[in-house]
């Protein structure tokens, strides 16, 4: 299956519940869901009753749209967390976390994951002082991401830094600012992934039946 190609906002208005994949628009009265607060489509007003299934499946499509991913990459990764210690869910959701393109994201160098995944690809970023161009690379405690010396005067890395207090960074990666880099500090801590709001026992729920 290709990868989505149209309108992100109506992604966000399907899940109703703010995605975060379009940066700033989504912190302003612009945001699809603030305006036009309903599922899109002609149907999309009508009240419809949901069944648990509808209600598991449209947990794991906000969490894949959120992240980005193609079922089977999301399925790959359910598999990988469900064979690690501990909950399956939040495994899940540390694997999400620990990609590159999502350390980026966090960091403040892209104003959305989509961005960051380009950024990446284009060969932007080095970790521990090699080139990385790889969205899905899992980054590890102590690692340093780092912008490559020519690409700190491109102007949407700035800004995006410029920006990047307004959505906070998390406890687990360190910013440092002035050198164009982050640390990764620790594992990914889960009561910080609240925007949006996941309920991964759903994801798993519906993987077991």
């Amino acid at each position: 299956m290709a990868r989505y190609s149209g309108a992100v906002c109506r992604q966000c208005r399907r899940e109703n519940v703010k995605l975060f994949l379009k940066g700033d628009r989504c912190y302003t009265d612009k945001c699809a869901v603030e305006r036009r607060n309903y599922a899109p489509g002609q149907h999309g007003q009508r009240r419809t009753k949901v069944s648990d299934y509808g209600v598991q499946l449209r947990e794991k499509q906000k969490v894949k749209r959120t992240y980005g991913l193609q079922e089977k990459q999301f399925r790959l990764y359910f598999d990988k967390a469900d064979r690690m210690k501990g909950v399956t869910g939040e495994n899940l959701l540390m694997l999400l976390e620990r990609r590159l393109d999502s350390i980026v994201y966090r960091l403040g160098f892209a104003v959305s994951r989509a961005q960051a995944r380009t950024m990446v690809r284009h060969g932007h970023f080095s970790v521990n002082g090699g080139r990385v161009n790889i969205p899905s690379y899992l980054v590890r405690p102590a690692d340093v991401i780092e912008l490559r010396e020519k690409s700190r005067k491109i102007a949407s890395f700035n800004e995006s830094l410029d920006s990047v207090m307004r959505r906070g960074v998390p406890s687990w990666v360190e910013l440092d600012r002035d050198n164009f880099k982050g640390t990764i500090k620790a594992m990914p801590v889960r009561d910080e992934l609240t925007t949006p709001e996941f309920q991964e026992q759903l994801i798993v729920e519906l993987y077991s039946k």
